[in-house]
C-alpha cells in the first residue's frame, strides 16, 4: 500500500513538519510506504509527482489552510484533516485510511 500525503499549517513552521513527521512513523510502523509533501514556510519540500499519484492507493491532506494543486488528488481516495489531528492522532488517521480503501 501507499499513500502520498500534504501537510500545511497557517504558520509553516513547526506543525507541518511534526505532522509530516508523525504520519511518516505511523505509516511506516504499519508496513506502509508513504511520500509526504510539506507545504510550509520554505515553500513546498518533498513535492509529490504525477508519478507518486499514480502509484498511490489513497492520498492524506493535513491542513489548516488551502494546499497547492489540491485537484491533483482528485483520482484519489482522499482523507482530509487538520494539521493538529495528525500531530496528535497520525496512527488513528493512517488506520482510518487504510480501512477506507481496504
Amino acid at each position: 500500500m501507499k499513500i502520498v500525503a500534504v501537510t500545511s499549517c497557517p504558520v509553516g513552521i513547526a506543525h507541518t513538519y511534526m505532522a509530516a513527521a508523525n504520519l511518516k512513523k505511523a505509516a511506516e510502523s504499519k508496513g506502509i510506504t508513504i511520500k509526504i509533501e510539506t507545504q510550509g514556510a520554505q515553500g513546498p519540500e518533498n513535492v509529490i509527482t504525477d508519478a507518486d499519484i499514480a502509484q498511490a492507493d489513497a492520498a492524506i491532506i493535513a491542513s489548516d489552510v488551502s494546499i497547492r494543486d489540491s485537484d491533483r488528488f482528485d483520482s484519489l481516495p482522499t482523507l482530509e484533516c487538520g494539521v493538529q489531528e495528525a500531530v496528535k492522532d497520525a496512527n488513528g488517521i493512517i488506520e482510518e485510511v487504510m480501512e477506507a480503501i481496504s
